[in-house]
């Protein structure tokens, strides 16, 4: 489901202007502005502990509304990994009066279903001992079963009902750290949308729920295991992380995406879909007001759960350098990534400056140096923040080998790049530009509903306070030559890195 509607108000331009001209003046002018913001504002929580962010935003009559999910796949353990992905694509499903014919019915034809996978999965386990009759007979058992249950479904009720009363950029999306859910309706349809995102909560029906399983599975065998560049990320992070769940997939493995079964995903719902793990802004048109009469009506009836425990697990510090190679029809990809703290660290502002100053556009450290003057590849350049931002994460160099260059070529060059970082410092104009693009960037973000929307919500719960948006404009802000040069000393070490590649395979004759 990728549908992405973008459309800039007058409004919404003005602010854009304001803030750009606001990052280039003094930190006093960024809290002032906070505080304007503020007072637009309307915060509040149930007493289920669902939390809701409320901008009011006047000048057109539509409102975009963003619900995080605080899981993702670091949430999983090995059995259930690509659960949180699975879960996102059942939550359009429907719910006990919504997608049903006779829910009743399809209930009883639902567990018959569970029923029959479950002897399915008993007589695999056997192996070698398992009764390839028996199985067969489950088998078309099984198949009867889901066709009965699909005769009961109104196929697509969801979202053709969103869709009918004006919904659009209707979109979910998983990561490792959270599960969204977006879209944008005209003004007058707030209570539908309440009404219906507070059902999904509080009851989906897992519905075709097999069906959808096969279509994750098939995203895998594209985007994994067809691809060479999806075995590489794979493998490169299962290197780098020996003991974090960011070195699982967010896809999931194979083998745990034929056996996951809808009760498993109904106790991850359970577990991870509890009020108190939501947040939702709210960004528009709106009167708080009445948003928050409505949010009681509707999403106070969602019972109250306890908040899941973050990951426990923390990654041990790397002893020594390690290698992944994939030897593949490709052409030759190279990937560096050192280990480095989770966004809400006070250096993370020091990232986002050094990531522009090195591949920021044609005139950046690594394009230049690869590709435009040595000319050893076509493209280069680096990112933070992967595969996630809640926990320590990874700092990534890359290249793409040009023609007759090899990626031994290309990591050489890198690594000469991250030398100078450490023993020169960067220039003023350098320094100068990179805060300018940092912070543009950032406040790119903001030029619609939904991508302020999108960031209220992330601030608020990976860094505890949505206000803290505001305050990485003033981090990015105080960013120094030295504080560029001290992080590429302390994180960019021979031990702190993994280094990843694909070798082009000769084809076979």
């Amino acid at each position: 489901m990728k549908r992405n509607i973008h459309s800039i108000t007058g409004s919404v331009r003005r602010l854009v202007l304001v803030l750009l001209v606001l990052a280039t003046l003094s930190m006093p002018a960024f809290s002032q502005y906070l505080e304007s913001f503020e007072e637009r504002m309307t915060e509040f929580t149930l007493d289920n502990g669902l939390k809701f962010l409320v901008l009011e935003r006047h000048e057109a009559p539509v409102v975009s509304f963003h619900t995080y999910a605080a899981v993702g796949s670091s949430d999983e353990v090995k059995g259930i990994t690509g659960l949180a992905h699975l879960f996102e694509h059942m939550a359009f499903k429907g719910t006990k009066t919504v997608g049903s014919k006779d829910y009743a019915a399809e209930a009883k034809a639902l567990e018959r279903v569970d029923w029959l996978f479950g002897r399915i999965k008993s007589e695999q386990r056997k192996g070698e001992n398992a009764d390839p009759n028996l199985l067969n007979l489950l088998r078309s058992e099984f198949q009867e079963a889901q066709q009965e249950a699909g005769e009961l479904i109104v196929e697509d009720e969801y979202e053709e009902i969103m869709t009918r009363e004006g919904a659009s950029g209707l979109n979910a999306y998983t990561g490792c750290d959270a599960t969204q859910y977006v879209s944008s309706f005209p003004s007058n349809k707030i209570e539908l949308w309440m009404a219906l995102e507070s059902d999904r909560f509080a009851n989906p029906v897992l519905r075709e729920f097999f069906r959808e399983r096969g279509v994750v599975m098939e995203e895998r065998r594209l985007r994994t295991e067809s691809n060479p560049q999806g075995k590489l990320f794979e493998d490169f992070l299962a290197t780098a992380f020996k003991a974090h769940p960011y070195g699982e997939p967010v896809v999931g493995h194979m083998s745990d995406i034929q056996t996951i079964t809808r009760p498993e995903a109904e106790e991850f719902f359970r577990q991870y879909y509890s009020p108190s793990n939501l947040t939702i802004a709210i960004v528009g048109d709106v009167e708080p007001g009445k948003v928050k009469k409505l949010a009681k009506k509707y999403f106070d009836k969602i019972p109250g759960g306890t908040k899941p425990d973050p990951v426990e697990t923390v990654e041990p510090p790397q002893l020594g350098e390690r290698r992944v190679t994939i030897n593949d029809l490709s052409q030759p990809i190279l990937l560096i990534g050192y280990h480095k703290p989770a966004f809400d660290h006070p250096e993370n502002a020091v990232f986002d400056v050094l990531t522009d100053i090195i591949s920021e556009g044609r005139t950046a450290r690594l394009y230049k140096a690869l590709v435009k003057e040595q000319r050893i590849a076509v493209s280069a350049g680096a990112f933070h923040g992967w595969p996630g931002d809640k926990y320590p994460n990874l700092f990534t160099f890359y290249a793409v080998a040009a023609k007759g260059h090899t990626n031994p070529e290309c990591e050489q060059a890198i690594y000469e790049q991250i030398e100078k970082l450490k023993t020169e410092t960067v220039t003023a104009d350098e320094l100068k530009k990179a805060k300018t693009r940092s912070r543009a960037s950032l406040i790119r973000s903001l030029a619609s509903n939904s991508g302020l929307a999108a960031q209220l919500t992330f601030y608020q719960v990976i860094t505890g306070d949505w206000r803290n948006l505001f305050k990485e404009l003033e981090a990015i802000d105080s960013v120094t030559a030295d504080d560029v040069r001290k992080i590429a000393n302390k994180y960019f070490t021979a031990d702190n890195r993994t280094v990843g590649m694909i070798e082009t395979k000769l084809a076979e004759n």
